[in-house]
């Protein structure tokens, strides 16, 4: 079925810890939801977001569905395959069986068809938010920080032109790092950690996670945190600092919170790190692509038995892509923009918006996408 052009869209994201959804009316994204939904927990909270929209937009009813998901990798369900299947067929339940599901360059599969496309809808959230951004940028890298994982997306040529295709493929190469602003635990960041002049042993505990972090920093939206904290205690600046101090076997009253303030900066810089050295690994096997496929295949060898870039590969004479940030770590995309010397485009300057929720545009990429790709085919 192919959507009216008069009709609303609504785009979904059903992701393993969040259900994104955005409205498109005539165009125009008139708002966007995003729910916390710990789908290892039950399918219950994948009925509980979309009961919830469902209650905030009366147009649910009418409106034309666009679907994409990476929750087929929560670890209630015994592969992914079956997540895929089991997830298609509640949305179906929900929202009837006019819903489409991306699935990249295959298009847009019915529910009729989830089983021969399966692999191709798999944790393709992605690729829809790259295609949007080609759609105005020929050449780009896409750096996508959410709440859990960092997508690295290069854009040649009017193309997303990433090397892997599923999560295992990306992360081989760099294009997906497992690092977001909000649920990734400390100790995944580093082993040892600038303190009070030395440098300490991080404790593998699940001490506290990057939203304390950004929440020190000042840099974390409050409606981006949704999650609770690792010891479920308060959010405020005290217990933050109580959960950095433990994870170097300290507590709170052992320095000020000026101090624990530019601690929670020495894992804001551990983590800006590591996400370059894999966008450096992304953009040398870009440019090794271009001179040769088995140049790009070589470089991806070497920088797998070395940890990063083979040393020595520059793109001399080539003026770097423009970096276009999404997530509701925009603002970590934006700084490592700036310190790269590249030049930063929000993915919500793309996008006509309702000014009310522009805030959430960036945030919310995926279901903002897959709900302008839909309703762009009925034009």
């Amino acid at each position: 079925m192919t959507p009216s052009s008069s009709a609303p869209v609504i785009g979904w994201d059903i992701g393993g810890a969040h259900v994104k959804a955005s409205l498109l009316v005539a165009g125009r994204i008139a708002d966007i939801v995003q729910w916390p939904t710990p789908m290892w927990q039950g399918l219950e909270h994948l009925d509980q977001a979309v009961a919830a929209t469902r209650a905030r937009w009366p147009q649910v009813g009418t409106a034309h569905h666009a679907v994409t998901m990476t929750a087929e990798m929560a670890d209630l369900f015994p592969h992914r395959e079956a997540g895929v299947l089991t997830i298609a067929r509640r949305m179906g339940e929900q929202l009837g069986s006019g819903v489409r599901f991306f699935a990249g360059e295959t298009g847009w599969a019915a529910l009729d068809a989830i089983a021969q496309h399966w692999e191709a809808i798999a944790s393709a959230n992605w690729l829809a938010t790259a295609r949007m951004v080609a759609l105005h940028y020929p050449d780009a890298l896409l750096v996508d920080i959410g709440s859990t994982t960092t997508d690295l997306i290069p854009i040649v040529a009017g193309q997303p032109s990433p090397v892997g295709r599923s999560d295992a493929a990306r992360l081989a190469s760099g294009e997906l790092v497992y690092l977001g602003v909000v649920r990734t635990p400390l100790c995944a960041l580093a082993r040892r950690i600038p303190f009070d002049g030395a440098y300490i042993n991080v404790m593998n505990e699940f001490f506290a996670t990057t939203a304390d972090v950004f929440r020190l920093t000042g840099e974390l939206d409050a409606e981006h945190d949704q999650y609770p904290p690792a010891d479920s205690a308060s959010k405020d600046t005290a217990a933050t600092c109580q959960r950095l101090a433990r994870m170097i076997g300290r507590d709170a009253r052992d320095a000020s919170e000026a101090e624990w303030s530019s601690f929670a900066h020495e894992w804001r810089r551990a983590m800006t790190g590591e996400i370059a050295r894999n966008l450096s690994r992304v953009e040398r096997s870009v440019a090794a692509a271009r001179v040769s496929p088995q140049r790009a295949a070589s470089d991806q060898r070497a920088d797998s038995i070395s940890g990063g870039p083979a040393a020595g590969r520059t793109d001399a004479g080539t003026a770097p892509a423009p970096i276009v940030g999404a997530g509701c770590g925009l603002f970590l995309a934006r700084s490592l923009a700036d310190r790269l010397g590249r030049s930063f485009v929000p993915f919500d300057a793309l996008i006509d918006a309702n000014p009310a929720c522009r805030k959430w545009v960036a945030t919310c990429a995926p279901s903002v996408a897959v709900a302008v790709l839909l309703e762009r085919e009925a034009r």
